[in-house]
């Protein structure tokens, strides 16, 4: 007599038959089929640089479509809402508009929707704001000043400082001490205070119904970790679980990963180890070092063919990354041959290297590689700055990457800021931004205002009672009664935008002398929130991945056609140029001398050498400057890299600058 036997539904095999629309065999090397192939439970994909990461995880989703899997039951997390945006494009395009279905974010963006649905469960309010790194840090501020800090008589941790501690206890899991102990040592005698400061900051937010970015994951892990319920209904909703970008998670992030997994384990986690840099942000390297350990049974998959680099580049990245200690090992490839090295520069100053740097990218921009094809890159802003000087002497035009995005300018804070009362009428940070706009309101007054707001549950949507305003405040008066005009009737966003900008343009142009400038970045902020239904929405988006540029911000070198790019190697990640120049490659700027102290500092530097390496295509130049005196240190630095320690000819060529004409015209 035959068994019948239960087979969960979430356990769907690849089919063993022809019928793909999709021909996964001949689109993928051997290395990504594999990977694309992989079922149940968890899998590791360590991808290289260049080796075509983002179509391995775009063919996955596609082929678990193609199987049968809901679409939104599949959970793609990635670090930047662009990127899960063009992989669901992709998939779509390669498969069909199913795809579009697929639950995709940023793992902020996934927990505050999921946070939004089971607030009550975390006793708040689903109606919550959240703060952004300047309204926190605004925030922290205030409860500084008002526990009298800013009076100590020793040096005391500023408002930055303190919400960097507080975001790395968070981010690592560990408390304060521990990280004053690792981090921030000369403040450790600060300890309680500090701790105050940080309680004060946890109540301050929940009584005005606030988030920063750092509780959206960790109210997320709390809920996920101590309500069973809740995360057995999460884990039936998603049942495929993939992750991007695995080395630079966090351990917060890494937990929940791992209860996001569920009974299952069907997470495939996606990133190259070699190339994690973010440990300032919290990043953990070890998470994808530990990653097989965190689940019973894990599968790895090395993806080595890379697609960007030509081979004598590959053959000098793979002996810079060989000497780590801790690493997946792999050797990337490519089938792009060249003659061509990469080229070990020695100058005697850095005049002398800046003004090579501009001979030479003039040369090959005669050879026919245009400048938007050309890179400098550096471990450290700073190292640009005698550059930039030649670069304007030679007419040739740039653009250096890192400016301040547009939603931390400070006249779209004013502006949101009123979307944030009209969403949450507690928040108290908003209101303190938007009150301080008015002639004859200081901090003492807004305080004021706030506390009488909180102690009456004012209700924006009904005609306020101001009796309690202080006499000769109209500024005050008028402003309750606009936010009642606007929150009540059926007024859609771009409408509420532009009320808003209408109302806050005396107020700008009596704040800012360059208020004309600022007024474009207002205009665009009205054409981005009419595409939104709901102010929720908006303000999630806003807050959670944010427009980039501010018209404020942009310099006038970008309004060239063409420019060559001058970026820090962080800001470079993911980028990529037909030609490199890494700059200052000198033993004390890179590795920094701050990173001498410890073997993971060092080990972070090297990786972050490999990264700036495996952004060339087809040229590669290391340059560095000689007899440097360093201030800091108090040394001559002379010494090339240590990560240039054992590159011999075979890999790339040496040059010396000599006999340079330095004309001073």
């Amino acid at each position: 007599m035959k068994k019948i036997q239960l087979k969960k539904v979430t356990e769907i095999e690849p089919r063993k038959r022809i019928g793909y629309k999709i021909g996964y065999n001949n689109e993928l090397n051997p290395a990504q089929y594999e990977a694309v192939m992989h079922n149940n439970g968890a899998a590791l994909v360590i991808a290289g640089a260049g080796t075509g990461k983002t179509r391995t995880l775009v063919y996955r989703l596609a082929r678990l479509v193609e199987d049968g899997v809901q679409p939104d039951s599949i959970l793609l997390l990635t670090f930047t809402r662009k990127a899960s945006t063009e992989m669901l494009r992709r998939a779509s395009t390669l498969l069909d508009g199913r795809c579009e279905r697929v639950s995709g974010g940023t793992f902020h963006s996934f927990s505050l929707n999921i946070l939004r649905k089971y607030a009550k469960l975390l006793s708040m309010e689903s109606n919550f704001n959240v703060l952004d790194q300047g309204d926190s840090e605004d925030t922290i501020n205030l409860i500084r000043t008002q526990m009298r800090f800013d009076k100590s008589k020793k040096r005391f941790p500023k408002k930055e400082t303190l919400l960097k501690i507080f975001n790395l206890a968070v981010n690592r899991c560990l408390n304060v001490e521990e990280v004053l102990l690792n981090d921030f040592p000369y403040f450790f005698e600060e300890l309680d205070n500090i701790i105050q400061i940080g309680k004060a900051y946890i109540e301050y937010k929940k009584k005005y119904n606030v988030l920063d970015y750092d509780d959206l994951l960790l109210y997320l892990f709390k809920l996920l970790n101590e309500f069973p319920d809740a995360k057995k209904e999460i884990n039936r909703r998603y049942t495929y679980v993939m992750v991007d970008e695995y080395q630079d998670t966090n351990k917060l992030q890494h937990e929940i990963v791992k209860l996001l997994a569920g009974v299952n384990e069907n997470v495939m986690a996606v990133g190259d180890d070699a190339q994690s840099i973010y440990s300032f942000r919290g990043a953990e390297f070890r998470n994808i070092i530990e990653f097989p350990e965190s689940f019973k049974e894990c599968k790895i998959y090395k993806i080595e063919e890379n697609y960007r680099s030509n081979e004598p580049i590959l053959s000098l990245t793979n002996e810079i990354i060989k000497a780590a200690p801790f690493q997946y090992q792999k050797e990337l490839f490519s089938r792009k041959f060249a003659e061509e090295k990469p080229k070990i520069i020695t100058s005697e100053n850095e005049r002398q290297q800046s003004l090579f740097l501009v001979q030479e990218i003039l040369e090959l921009r005669e050879q026919g590689i245009p400048l938007e094809e050309m890179s400098v890159l550096f471990r450290s802003a700073f190292l640009s700055f005698d550059l930039e000087i030649e670069l304007n002497k030679a007419n040739i035009p740039y653009r250096k990457f890192g400016g301040m995005k547009f939603v931390e300018t400070s006249h779209i804070k004013d502006m949101t800021s009123f979307f944030k009362i009209l969403s949450n009428p507690r928040d108290a940070v908003s209101w303190n931004r938007a009150l301080l706009l008015l002639e004859g309101v200081g901090p003492r007054t807004s305080t004021r205002i706030i506390e009488q707001l909180t102690e009456k549950n004012v209700d924006l949507s009904k005609s306020p009672d101001l009796t309690w305003i202080p006499k000769g405040k109209d500024s005050i008066n008028n402003m309750f009664k606009f936010m009642n005009e606007i929150s009540t009737g059926k007024i859609n966003i771009g409408e509420r935008a532009s009320l808003i900008a209408d109302y806050y343009k005396p107020l700008l142009q009596n704040k800012y002398d360059d208020w004309q400038k600022r007024w474009k970045d207002i205009e665009m902020f009205i054409t981005i929130a009419e595409r939104y239904k709901s102010v929720n929405e908006f303000l999630n988006d806003m807050a959670i991945e944010p427009p980039v540029e501010s018209v404020v911000d942009l310099e006038e070198e970008s309004k060239e056609d063409e420019y060559i790019s001058l970026s820090t190697i962080h800001s470079a990640k993911g980028l990529e140029w037909k030609v490199v120049f890494l700059i200052w490659v000198l033993d004390g700027r890179f590795p920094s001398s701050k990173a001498a102290d410890s073997v993971d500092s060092i080990e972070e530097e090297r990786r972050l050498f490999y990264v700036a390496c495996t952004r060339a295509k087809d040229y590669l130049y290391l340059t560095y400057p000689t007899n440097i005196y360093d201030r800091e240190s108090g040394i001559v630095l002379s010494k090339p890299s240590r990560f240039l320690d054992g590159i011999n000819e075979e890999l790339a060529e040496r040059f010396v600058l000599q006999d340079f004409e330095v004309s001073e015209n």
